[in-house]
């Protein structure tokens, strides 16, 4: 299970965007890199093209880029940022006990409920 999830609140940590705060519009599990909404933006230059209707594209865009998921931390319900971690609970489904984890939320050594 990820401590960084898709749609989810973050605020930078590090870097040249240190706290800027976004929601996680994709995360890339093989590199440990996240793309925040917002945070990041870099400018892309695309080769002009035509599309369809004749109407010319290209020229320069500006695009958010992946940024490692270290230097990122979930914002809490008091709109700051908290560390993650996992708590086991057993749940009861089709008659059966099944030992799950879920994300809580840590700051100075008490839970936070996400």
């Amino acid at each position: 299970m990820a401590k960084i999830k898709k749609g989810d609140l973050v605020q930078v940590i590090a870097g040249r965007d240190k706290g800027l705060q976004g929601r996680v519009l994709e995360v890339d599990t093989k590199r440990d890199r996240v793309v925040v909404e917002g945070v990041q933006r870099v400018k892309k230059h695309t080769k002009v093209g035509r599309t369809d209707r004749g109407a010319a594209t290209g020229g320069i865009e500006t695009v958010e880029a992946p940024i490692h998921v270290s230097n990122v931390a979930l914002v809490g319900p008091d709109k700051k940022p908290i560390r993650v971690g996992f708590r086991e609970v057993e749940v009861e489904r089709d008659g059966r006990k099944k030992i799950m984890r879920e994300r809580i939320g840590r700051r100075a050594g008490e839970e936070i409920e996400l």
